[in-house]
C-alpha cells in the first residue's frame, strides 16, 4: 500500500555524518530512512525536516540552509528513483511516472528569527511546511516546556503560546501557502493557531494523550478541534508517545501504533489520521524496524478490523487530502 510520511529528520542525521568526514547516501544508509527501504516499504512520498536541534536561533537559518543544500544534492544525485515536489500536482505527476517524492518542511521556527522575508525565502527554497516551535521557546511561540525533574522531561504549557511575531508569521504562512504544523507547539500555542487561522493546520507528528499522557501528544480537544478544521496528525512511532506510561522503555509496537490510530478515528474520524514516523529522529526504532517494514502497520489494522478504505486513509490519502487543498 502506498505511504506517505509527513516527518522524519534523516537530513539532519546525513549532515551531521557529512561534516564528520563520513561519505553520505540517502540511497543506502544504516539509518531508518533511505531510498532503498522506501522502495522495498511502498513510499510514494517522504517530508524530509530541516530539524533545528539547538536553542541557539541566531545560527538557525544557516542550519536550515546547509540542511535544505543537502536535500537538493540528494535529490539531484537520485533523480532517477525520487524528485522533490512543491506541488500537490508535482505529486501527482511524479507518481504517474513511477518516481518516488520528496517534500521539505523546516523543523522549528527558528530560521525565521520572526520576519516574514525570511519565511519567505524558505518557501521560494521549496519549504513546504514548517513546525512553529521545537522543544526552545523562539522569536515565534512557546514549546511545551522543558523540566528536567518530569517524568516525561517536558510539562503542558498552558499559559504562554504565539507571541506577536509568531502571529504574523502564521498569517503569512496563510497567505503564501505553507502549511502550519503544530507538532512541539505548547498546548495555549495550539489553541493560538486555531483562533488565528482559516485554512486547515497539521499536527506532522503527535498521537493522543488520552492514551498515552505524554505532553507531546494531542488532547482530545484538540483532535476534535483539528478534525473540525479539516487537518490531520500523523501517527509517532516514538516508544514515549506511544506506550500508556510514557516512559518509552521499550521500543515503539504494532499493537501501540494500531491502539492510537483507532482512539484518533474514534474521537476526530477517519479522515484525521496519518502517518509522521519521526525516523531518524527517534532514539529506538519501532519493533518492525526502518520505512521497509511499515507495510506491517497495514496488516495490523486490518487485523484489528480497519476497513481497506480506512487503511488507505492513514496510510496516505488523508496527507493528499489535505496537500491538495494547500499546496
Amino acid at each position: 500500500m502506498r505511504v506517505a510520511d509527513m516527518h522524519c529528520d534523516t537530513l539532519s542525521v546525513l549532515l551531521k555524518q557529512e561534516r564528520e568526514g563520513q561519505e553520505i547516501s540517502l540511497r543506502e544508509n544504516e539509518g531508518m530512512v533511505s531510498l532503498e527501504k522506501m522502495r522495498r516499504g511502498e513510499y510514494g512520498l517522504q517530508t524530509f525536516a530541516a530539524f533545528i536541534y539547538t536553542p541557539d536561533t541566531e545560527n538557525a537559518l544557516e542550519e536550515a540552509l546547509m540542511q535544505i543544500d543537502l536535500f537538493e544534492r540528494q535529490m539531484e544525485a537520485n533523480q532517477d528513483w525520487i524528485r522533490p515536489v512543491r506541488s500537490y500536482e508535482e505529486i501527482l505527476q511524479n507518481w504517474e511516472a513511477g518516481y518516488m517524492c520528496g517534500l521539505l518542511s523546516v523543523e522549528e521556527g527558528g530560521p525565521c528569527k520572526g520576519n516574514p522575508a525570511f519565511l519567505r525565502t524558505l518557501y521560494r527554497l521549496g519549504v513546504r511546511m514548517m513546525t512553529l516551535t521545537w522543544n526552545f521557546e523562539n522569536e515565534l511561540a512557546y514549546p511545551n516546556r522543558s523540566q528536567k525533574d518530569h517524568p516525561h522531561g517536558i510539562v503542558p504549557e498552558g499559559e504562554h503560546g504565539l507571541k506577536e511575531k509568531g502571529i504574523e508569521i502564521l498569517e503569512e504562512m496563510e497567505r503564501i501557502g505553507m502549511i502550519v504544523d503544530v507538532s512541539h507547539l505548547s498546548d495555549r500555542g495550539f489553541w493560538d493557531v486555531y483562533e488565528h487561522t482559516k485554512k486547515p493546520f497539521i499536527a506532522s507528528h503527535s498521537n493522543a494523550r488520552a492514551v498515552c499522557p505524554h505532553p507531546r501528544n494531542l488532547t482530545d480537544e484538540m483532535i476534535r478541534a483539528l478534525a473540525e478544521r479539516g487537518g490531520i496528525t500523523g501517527i509517532n512511532y516514538c516508544a514515549a508517545f506511544l506506550d500508556e506510561d510514557g516512559t518509552g522503555a521499550h521500543p515503539g509496537t504494532l499493537e501501540e501504533m494500531s491502539r492510537h490510530v483507532q482512539y484518533l478515528m474514534k474521537v476526530g474520524g477517519e479522515d484525521l489520521v496519518g502517518l509522521g514516523s519521526d525516523y531518524d529522529g527517534i532514539s529506538k526504532a519501532p519493533e518492525w524496524g526502518g520505512c521497509d517494514g511499515i507495510q506491517k502497520l497495514a496488516e495490523r489494522l486490518r487485523r484489528d478490523g480497519l476497513s481497506a478504505s480506512q487503511i488507505e486513509k492513514v496510510f496516505y490519502k488523508n496527507v493528499m487530502r489535505v496537500f491538495r487543498e494547500l499546496l
